[in-house]
């Protein structure tokens, strides 16, 4: 399934630019950055179990946003882009 994870770490402190490194490069692990803090990524249900409880256990959630929007398998009728970033295949390779 298609799942959209949206962020929001306060950079207020060294504490929080180190949250918001670590939040980034656990989500490039499991899929594609599409904005600055917004990832989509294609997981089965173990794997956003998983991932959740890594991004939660980064963020403070006194300070930080952390948001997960699940569009399913047939997310292809759900998302449309416009604009200069180009799209890309999201259940293609992600890396040569």
């Amino acid at each position: 399934m298609l799942v959209l994870i949206t962020y929001d770490v306060s950079t207020q402190d060294a504490a929080g630019r180190t949250r918001l490194r670590k939040v980034a490069k656990e989500c490039v692990n499991y899929g594609q950055r599409v904005q600055n803090s917004v990832f989509e990524c294609i997981l089965d249900a173990s794997q956003v179990l998983l991932l959740k409880d890594k991004l939660t256990s980064l963020i403070n959630e006194k300070e930080d946003s952390l948001r997960f929007y699940y569009l399913g398998n047939n997310y292809q009728t759900k998302v449309e882009h416009f604009g200069c970033k180009t799209s890309y295949e999201a259940e293609g390779i992600l890396m040569i």
